[in-house]
């Protein structure tokens, strides 16, 4: 149960009481009213803003809304204490045996507690990693991976129906270079002469192998054939094998797409003209003539009539360009149809994971949405900054396979999957982040991925001491939901509760903002108060878990262990990390 909700209830309850009584007007729009917990937690457990946002219609001062629901609100169960602050702030404060109940609600539940239906089922896409088909994953690739791996698996479970997708660029000037790269791997595999690999093709190892494939299976059949005839079989088949090499490293990661969906192939199918057709019906497509770029002298600027989509109706800085000067359309307008096609499969919510480079194509993609969707379509952009990578302080930038970049496999194989995936998320996807092998692989609180892993293992090292010791009890969730809870009284131990029963909201909030980041946040928050409570525990033994002269407040203490693992396993889920049983 989300005790905030809860409390949101009991306090629209209250309201309706007012309404009732005359002590407010009848009919007043409750939706805006939130309960939270106080900025300050020395101002209670629960705060509300219902004065402050019912005074208008209400037509009456907030504090004097406050102070009536205040005294309604003192009468209701488990509530101690409910007071008027600043302009209208009511702030309540429940009883510790309150939250000593509440803590059945985690142990029932197991690892599913946290779960939602506030999505009610609302489908959202997420479309993340979606690399250039022209290499392996990079290390700033694993960043957009784990972001919208997390994100999905949030969204999931606040109770939306998501769909994970990639989107294959292979259509276009990228996928021609690397047909042209392929060939000359291919021609150094079938004559032995090593390639001379000019400027603007891919130098990488990576497409030896590619080259040799080819080799194998064709022979030289396409040394002496015309580019016409090689290009596409270069490219397809590079593009195919690349893929296979992408789908196995995001696996190693965990990491599994619902859909593919290839640009060439959308392109092919006419897409495009279906998806520019509803704009022209909108009369959103003109021909013009666009005003030079910022920063362009006159002299540099050649005006020539385009096709242009009206973005600027729709939010967007200028019109953008639908199509080139040889009549193909533009990368903008087969994303136009990209995004058309996903909307029409039936997700409202479109959210899209890029890269740092992408920055500036945001606005114009998301007015686009706006036009193609009448409106009713929301894209929302996940910009993932830039991975720095370190050893022990120092730029690593390269790898051998790669040529220029380090891979993703280079960085999974040094630390592991669970690290990376945790890591990842230890930042806002908008900052930069700095991985530093050295540093995420140390035991210290100043490493994330330790400190919460190791609350983990000490709360599961508590109950493995407790079953050695009484064989006979039994220590599941369920049945340590039904010893007396209330024997949990020292301070501590009401806000490690306290903590854990703010995990329903964290899921609602996080999942409402898109940001996977912050259930990062709150785990090493749990484990610090977790921490903090088993030090205390080894200066002061009235504190320790197993109280061997105490049964049923050891069976008290094992049941708020026993929460703590559930909830950080349950946390750990969303972000796609498997918690240990033990450290090693």
């Amino acid at each position: 149960m989300n005790v905030f909700k809860d409390f949101e209830a009991k306090i629209k309850a209250a309201l309706e009481e007012l309404m009732a009584d005359g002590s407010l007007p009848q009919g007043l729009d409750l939706s805006r009213v939130t309960v939270e917990p106080p900025r300050d937690p020395s101002h209670g457990d629960v705060s509300t803003n219902a004065a402050m946002v019912l005074a208008k219609p209400a037509g009456k001062p907030p504090r004097s809304i406050a102070e009536a629901l205040v005294a309604r609100l003192r009468s209701v169960a488990d509530v101690t204490a409910a007071e008027v602050a600043g302009p209208g702030f009511v702030n309540l404060r429940m009883a510790p045996d309150y939250w000593c109940r509440r803590l059945s609600d985690v142990l029932v539940a197991g690892v599913t507690y946290g779960a939602s239906t506030m999505g009610n089922g609302s489908r959202v896409n997420v479309e993340y990693v979606s690399a250039n088909p022209t290499g392996p994953l990079h290390a700033a690739h694993a960043r957009g991976a784990v972001v919208g791996d997390a994100l999905a698996a949030l969204l999931e479970k606040a109770g939306f129906e998501v769909t994970r997708e990639y989107y294959i660029n292979d259509a276009g000037a990228q996928v021609e270079v690397l047909g042209r790269s392929t060939y000359l791997r291919y021609r150094e595999a079938v004559t032995g002469e090593e390639a001379s690999i000019p400027a603007g093709l891919y130098p990488g190892e990576y497409l030896k192998e590619v080259g040799q494939a080819i080799a194998r299976r064709d022979g030289d059949r396409w040394l002496t054939a015309p580019e016409a005839e090689w290009l596409p079989v270069m490219r397809d088949f590079a593009v195919g094998m690349i893929m296979g090499w992408i789908k196995e490293d995001l696996a190693s990661m965990n990491i599994h797409h619902d859909v593919f969906t290839s640009e060439r192939a959308l392109v092919q199918s006419g897409a495009v003209d279906a998806a520019l057709q509803t704009l022209r019906d909108q009369d959103l497509i003109y021909v013009g003539v666009l005003e030079p770029p910022k920063g362009k002298k006159p002299d540099d600027w050649e005006p020539r009539p385009q096709t242009l989509f009206k973005a600027t109706q729709f939010g967007d800085d200028v019109d953008r360009p639908l199509q080139k000067s040889d009549g193909s359309w533009t990368y903008f307008a087969n994303d136009i149809a990209y995004h058309y096609d996903k909307a029409r499969r039936g997700s409202p919510t479109l959210i899209d994971v890029w890269g740092a480079d992408h920055g500036g194509y945001v606005k114009r993609m998301e007015a686009a949405v706006k036009a193609v969707t009448g409106g009713a379509g929301v894209l929302d952009v996940k910009i993932c900054q830039l991975v720095h990578l370190l050893e022990n302080g120092q730029p690593v930038k390269m790898s051998k396979r790669a040529g220029t970049f380090v891979t993703l496999r280079d960085v999974m194989e040094a630390v592991g999957r669970d690290v990376v995936r945790f890591i990842m998320l230890t930042r806002r996807n908008d900052q930069t982040l700095e991985f530093d092998y050295a540093k995420v692989t140390e035991q210290s609180k100043d490493n994330p991925v330790f400190y919460v892993q190791y609350a983990h293992a000490r709360c599961r090292s508590v109950l493995r001491h407790a079953e050695e010791a009484h064989p006979d009890w039994d220590i599941t969730g369920p049945a340590l939901a039904g010893v007396d809870l209330a024997r949990l009284s020292a301070p501590e131990e009401i806000e490690l509760i306290r903590q854990m029963l703010s995990w329903p909201r964290q899921i609602e909030a996080a999942a409402e903002a898109h940001e996977p980041h912050r259930v990062a946040f709150y785990l090493y928050d749990l484990a610090s108060a977790f921490h903090a409570l088993w030090n205390k525990g080894k200066d002061d033994a009235t504190l320790r878990f197993l109280i061997e002269s105490d049964p049923e407040l050891t069976k008290a203490r094992l049941a708020l262990v026993k929460a703590v693992s559930i909830v950080i396993a349950s946390g750990l889920q969303v972000m796609g990390v498997v918690p240990v049983e033990e450290m090693r």
